[in-house]
């Protein structure tokens, strides 16, 4: 076994990776960049090392860099992570040439399963079902829009390279497919160092389904059951679960020995994944193989009760699988949400700063947290937007789902826009919950975008009770201060109205200690809990029934943040809420004659002129944040008046790029 083995990445996978050495008495070593002098794997390892400026392509990707900080401080392996280095097979030549073991596939492996073209190929060879397409290397936009129009819309342009979503596209027509190609080319190059694309047949209505696989060096090779990753945006994962819900023992066990039947067919040694897409009878078609560790791992861990991260090591060190497939029991339910640091409420877009609060749930009772993030971290525009991955595991699929928006729900992270609204939506949804998924499901069930989850009307008359109870409270704590006006005192009153989200309701409020009684509308509510001043989280019942909701202060009243809503409420006495009535509201400026930056990025290119006449969805500028090219489009026919903004501009949230006479 390894005395040290330095961790080639950043973020929640080094600090993971770290947990397990440690676990194992195996020291550790991080890397970072100037960006990241203050993070937490920096902190948690026993040594770090600075590799460069904050752009990946100046540090955690400089191979020389990685080489010499493991000479430098003795490492005797390198765990990449995933992306930045994990599957260049370059890295892992480089490692072996300086006598430092890779705790991964073998080069034959990275470099088969890590070209998409030559992967299907091997697939196809190995019997292994794939999707039609074209596999040769397209050299332009008119050779893909030639191509697409033999296969048939819709198709799927991929990098060859690629992965994470990027360098991937849907066009549903030729002039997506042009469009497509140069975009996929573009973030390929920019993510990749490889522009080469291809294309294939798109799947209408996919479950997108992988299998783990494990295979040591000496023949060994199982499959650890699979993964239901359907839940996409932008064809990156934000919801995966374990088992899937959809597969049957018989698709299961199909799918498991082809996996296992192509990772024999490279000599894969290590923690492997074999992606595939899934039609709605079943048919399974293969996707790539990501010949890493898996982002979404944990939901594997939690059913199987095997560590992936010990076994990579162990597996590098050159022992023997200790399991054999008829050990492999899948027990219970899992799932994972990515935390991103993007703005659901804006399109998803990037969100960089400081996180000022950071309090997720405790891992407990089926909670699993992953994290690099602390309070105080910054979220750079350089790197992936993930800010944790929050797993909660169940004896059953239900037990599961319910584990998970407890968890949402009692989630505190201030300072930057995230999805964890969107996240609590999703679980709530029927859909969801029925298991009736594809990887179009956030764009069919939000397709005009997330403006927050529905309340019902039981669920809004609890937090109307809640709000009269934190309001009540609250001023208790006020009038207790020291050294108020003499001879003031105030008026107890059981009258009030409560204001959520500027619709007026009337309620009474009678109150014991720890126990009220609210009549909201005419509707009795018992709200009982120990909250008091100062306290972010409601913890009690409603009605006998537990409920968890997060409260902020907002003006003169309250933010209410509960299964993925965020409800203003505002608790006044009668009369002055007939007084709130009349005051006017403040209309925020017209912005429709500008184009504003809509996330910090950088600008890639400006596609318009001044005096140039623009039409509804043609192409204004294209800005790259974190990674992702994202095309800004004219909202309205109109005339360009002046460009404020220019390619290589580093822009922040709402910047002018252009105006329109």
């Amino acid at each position: 076994m390894f005395d040290k083995i330095l961790i080639a990445n950043r973020g929640e996978i080094a600090c993971r990776v770290i947990k397990t050495c440690k676990r194992l008495g195996i020291k550790t070593v991080a890397v970072y960049s100037e960006a990241d002098a203050d993070a937490l794997h920096v902190e948690m390892a026993d040594e770090a090392v600075l590799v460069g400026p904050p752009a990946p392509g100046e540090s955690y990707l400089v191979i020389d860099r990685i080489v010499a900080a493991c000479r430098d401080t003795g490492a005797q392996a390198v765990h990449p992570g995933y992306g930045f280095l994990s599957e260049n097979a370059q890295f892992a030549e480089a490692l072996d040439a300086a006598g430092i073991v890779f705790i991964g596939p073998g080069r034959k492996a990275i470099q088969a399963m890590g070209d998409k073209i030559e992967s299907k190929k091997l697939a196809d060879a190995a019997k292994v079902s794939t999707v039609p397409g074209y596999l040769g290397v397209i050299e332009g936009p008119e050779e893909a829009v030639k191509i697409a129009d033999d296969i048939g819309y819709p198709v799927m342009i991929k990098a060859s390279a690629g992965g994470g979503g990027k360098g991937m596209r849907v066009a549903w027509n030729a002039e997506e497919a042009a469009e497509g190609f140069r975009l996929a080319q573009n973030e390929a190059r920019t993510s990749f160092g490889d522009d080469r694309v291809f294309l294939e047949k798109f799947v209408q209505e996919p479950r997108h389904i992988e299998i783990q696989v494990l295979a040591d060096g000496h023949g060994n090779c199982i499959y650890l059951g699979e993964r239901e990753c359907s839940i996409q945006r932008r064809h990156q994962k934000v919801i995966e679960e374990a088992p899937s819900p959809f597969l049957d023992e018989e698709t299961r066990s199909a799918m498991g020995e082809q996996a296992v039947a192509l990772a024999k067919a490279v000599e894969y040694r290590s923690a492997g994944t074999v992606e595939f897409i899934v039609d709605a009878d079943r048919n399974f078609y293969f996707l790539e193989m990501n010949t890493r560790l898996q982002v979404e791992h944990p939901v594997t861990e939690l059913i199987t009760g095997i560590d992936l991260v010990e076994q990579m090591i162990r597996v590098a060190a050159g022992d023997k699988l200790t399991i054999g497939q008829k050990d492999v029991q899948l027990n219970g339910w899992a799932f994972e949400s990515r935390i991103y640091a993007e703005d659901p409420y804006r399109g998803f877009l990037p969100s960089t700063g400081r996180v000022t609060r950071f309090r997720p749930p405790a891992e407990e009772n089926g909670v699993r947290i992953d994290t690099g993030v602390v309070e105080g971290s910054e979220i750079s525009l350089y790197y992936d937007p993930m800010v944790a991955k929050l797993c909660a595991y169940g004896a059953d699929r239900e037990q599961a789902a319910e584990c998970m928006v407890a968890a949402l729900n009692g989630l505190e992270l201030d300072g930057i826009s995230h999805n964890v609204n969107f996240l609590a939506a999703v679980f709530a949804h029927p859909r969801f919950r029925e298991g009736r998924l594809s990887t179009a499901f956030i764009d069919d069930e939000y397709a005009d975008g997330f403006s927050g989850a529905p309340l019902d009307a039981k669920a809004r008359r609890g937090l109307a009770a809640i709000a009269a109870m934190v309001h009540l409270r609250s001023q208790v704590r006020q009038h207790s201060i020291s050294d108020q006006v003499p001879n003031y005192k105030p008026v107890d009153r059981s009258e009030w109205s409560i204001t959520l989200d500027g619709e007026a309701v009337s309620a009474e409020v009678t109150a014991a200690s720890d126990d009220f009684s609210v009549v909201v509308d005419g509707a009795a509510t018992r709200v009982q809990s120990d909250w008091r001043p100062g306290t972010r989280l409601f913890r009690g019942t409603v009605d006998g029934e537990p409920m968890l909701v997060q409260i902020r202060p907002n003006g003169g009243g309250f933010l209410l943040t509960h299964g993925g809503a965020d409800v203003a409420a505002v608790v006044r006495r009668p009369r002055a809420a007939e007084l709130a009535a009349l005051m006017p509201l403040k209309e925020p400026p017209d912005m429709s004659k500008f184009l504003l930056c809509p996330m910090p990025g950088l600008v890639v290119s400006i596609d318009v002129e001044p005096g140039q006449n623009v039409e509804p969805g043609m192409p204004l500028a294209v800005v790259e944040a974190m990674k992702m090219e994202n095309v800004l489009r004219a909202e309205a026919a109109g005339v360009v008046a002046e460009v404020r903004a220019k390619p290589g501009d580093s822009l922040a949230l709402d910047d002018v790029i252009l105006s329109f006479e």
